[in-house]
C-alpha cells in the first residue's frame, strides 16, 4: 500500500487530505495519472503541471523525477506549487554532515515558540532561524555553517551551542544579545531555517513545514543591506581577488570571531 498526503489545494480535488491505494508497483507518473482519473465529478481538477511530488519527504525531482518507482509503504505528498515557484530542497553536506535550508513565510503568531517547538520535537537536529536579510545566498550560508562546524570540532565555538554560534557568525558579532537582536527571529519578517543532522529527520522536518515554505531561492537578493549593515566599502570589495567578493568577505568576518 502507498499512502498519499494531499496538501494545500490538492485536498479540494478529493475532499480529503489522505488516501491509501494499492499502487506500489507504479511510477510517480502512473500514480499522478491514476489520481487525475480518480477525481470525483464536479470536483476541481488537479493541476499536474504545477505540483511538487515528495516521496518520504524527498522531492521526486532529486530522484528520477516522474520516472521514480514507488514501493510498498511509501508516503507520497502531493503539494501544489503557487506563485509560479518551486519548493526545491536546499540540502547539502558540510564535513559529511547533512544540512538543510528552508525559507519560511513568517505569518506566525509566535515565531519564537514555533522555533522552540521544533527543537523539542526534533531533538536530534540542530535548528536555528536567521533573518533572511542576513543570508546573501546559499553559498554564503554554506561557508558560515562550515565555519561553525569547524569551530565545534576544534572546541572554539563562540557559544556552548552550535545553533548560537551559527547565529552569531551570520550577525558577525561576539555578543549573543546583539546577534539575536540583529539576525534573530523578527515578527512578520521571513527567515531562513537551518537544520543540521540526520537525513531521515531532515526529510520529516521538510515534509512537516512544506505548506509554509516560501517558494523562492536564495540568490543575492540583499547585497546592499549587508554592505551597509557591516560597513563594507567599495574599496574593501575591490581589494578581494574573487568572483564572489561580498560572499567571501562576509565569511572572513565570521571566521575571525573568537570567544
Amino acid at each position: 500500500m502507498i499512502t498519499i498526503r494531499l496538501l494545500g489545494g490538492a485536498k479540494k480535488s478529493f475532499s480529503t487530505d489522505k488516501m491509501e491505494i494499492n499502487k506500489d508497483d507504479s511510477t510517480v507518473a502512473e500514480l499522478v495519472d491514476f489520481l487525475q482519473k480518480s477525481i470525483p465529478k464536479n470536483m476541481p481538477p488537479l493541476d499536474v503541471k504545477n505540483i511538487l511530488v515528495a516521496i518520504n519527504g524527498v522531492d521526486s525531482s532529486t530522484l528520477q523525477g516522474f520516472s521514480t518507482n514507488l514501493k510498498n509503504g511509501d508516503i507520497v505528498s502531493i503539494i501544489p506549487i503557487i506563485h509560479g515557484g518551486s519548493a526545491r530542497r536546499m540540502q547539502f553536506c558540510v564535513f559529511k554532515t547533512k544540512v538543510e535550508l528552508m525559507k519560511i513565510k513568517n505569518n506566525l503568531n509566535d515565531p519564537a515558540r514555533f522555533l522552540e517547538d521544533l527543537r523539542q520535537k526534533y531533538r536530534n537536529l540542530a535548528i536555528q532561524a536567521i533573518d533572511s536579510h542576513y543570508v546573501l545566498n546559499i553559498e554564503h550560508a554554506k561557508k558560515i555553517i562550515a565555519i561553525s562546524l569547524a569551530a565545534k570540532k576544534a572546541s572554539i565555538m563562540l557559544s556552548n551551542k552550535l545553533e548560537t554560534d551559527i547565529l552569531m557568525r551570520f550577525a558577525c558579532t561576539r555578543q549573543i544579545s546583539d546577534a539575536i537582536q540583529k539576525a534573530g527571529l523578527q515578527k512578520r519578517q521571513d527567515f531562513i531555517l537551518i537544520a543540521i543532522g540526520k537525513k531521515s529527520s531532515l526529510d520529516k522536518l521538510f515534509t512537516e513545514l512544506n505548506t509554509i515554505l516560501k517558494l523562492t531561492s536564495l540568490s543575492n537578493s540583499n547585497p546592499n543591506f549587508l554592505k551597509k549593515e557591516f560597513s563594507i566599502s567599495k574599496k574593501q570589495l575591490q581589494a578581494i581577488v574573487s568572483h564572489t567578493k561580498l560572499e567571501d568577505l562576509l565569511a572572513e568576518k565570521a571566521a575571525v570571531l573568537f570567544r
